[in-house]
């Protein structure tokens, strides 16, 4: 069954966008990311423009986003003055990334832009997951317990001025890097049309040293406003935003990560890590072969005023 998408301006499949949704849905439920990821490339492969493809997928990370940090809020594993500077931060790259979006746009370098950066980072973080998951994997079968960093030590971070305690994450740790990282991460989500938290997460852990079961709770918070500011400004500045196409994404998101969540309950965490750095690979890999491919047909030929 056919629809007519009004502002990507093209008619597409409902059943494959539903499909599309629920097969993202499985994964964000089955890894436990937003799947911002692996909505817009997914898109961009159905030849959804980039740039409707950037602003739609940002706001299908809001709903899963609210419901996780809802219940992490119940739990109290959320730390709201760590969210709340990471969200000042991600105002900010925000709001800048929406501005190098509309630049890139008006000088017609977007589409080539967004796939550069999702090849780059999706290829790093693969990469980084895909190693540190297949040395779990082989300390786990030979026996021995996998190394993990500890919260509560300390790096070169924490000996930055400007100071903040940060009493649910038991931190007392420099402004700079917290507002640096959720920086970052908004202007990502601004031109990636990414949650951002699947760099968030390992960052906050690693970097930080947050206890893990603050973590994700923490950046689902941030994630909800931040994303939901880079879709407000991108339909109302751009207007990019199709809301068609959100509503039938989200719809398949729901059901799917009903399944996901049960069929990840089923793997181990470094199974879990170990596919997802797979996927996340595949995904790149797949990007850069259209970047760097030769088209069948290199040339084209439309008549004037037409696209």
């Amino acid at each position: 069954m056919g629809i007519y998408l009004p502002i990507a301006e093209i008619s597409v499949n409902v059943f494959v966008l539903l499909a599309m949704g629920a097969a993202v849905g499985f994964l964000s439920g089955m890894f436990g990311v937003g799947g911002g990821f692996l909505i817009t490339p997914l898109l961009i492969f159905y030849n959804i423009p980039p740039a409707i493809a950037v602003a739609t997928g940002a706001n299908q990370v809001i709903a899963s986003s609210f419901s996780g940090a809802l219940s992490h809020m119940k739990r109290g594993t959320l730390d709201f003055k760590l969210g709340g500077v990471l969200l000042a931060g991600g105002i900010v790259g925000s709001t800048a990334g929406i501005y190098v979006f509309a630049l890139l746009r008006r000088i017609g370098q977007l589409d080539l832009f967004i796939s550069l950066l999702y090849v780059a980072l999706l290829g790093t973080v693969g990469g980084l997951m895909l190693v540190e998951s297949v040395n779990a994997l082989r300390a786990t079968r030979s026996g021995g317990a996998p190394v993990l960093k500890k919260s509560g030590q300390h790096n070169w971070i924490h000996r930055l001025p400007f100071k903040m305690r940060f009493r649910a994450s038991k931190l007392f740790v420099s402004v700079i890097p917290v507002l640096g990282l959720g920086a970052a991460i908004g202007f990502l989500s601004s031109i990636m049309g990414v949650g951002g938290g699947f760099i968030m997460v390992p960052a906050l852990i690693y970097l930080l040293k947050v206890p893990t079961n603050v973590v994700i709770g923490t950046s689902l918070f941030q994630i909800i406003f931040t994303s939901a500011y880079t879709t407000l400004v991108h339909a109302t500045t751009n207007q990019t935003v199709d809301v068609i196409l959100a509503f039938l994404l989200m719809a398949g998101g729901v059901a799917g990560a009903q399944y996901g969540a049960k069929a990840g309950q089923r793997l181990r965490g470094e199974q879990l890590r170990a596919l997802l750095a797979l996927l996340v690979l595949a995904v790149a890999i797949r990007l850069a072969v259209d970047l760097f491919a030769t088209p069948p047909n290199p040339y084209s030929l439309s008549a004037a005023g037409l696209s």
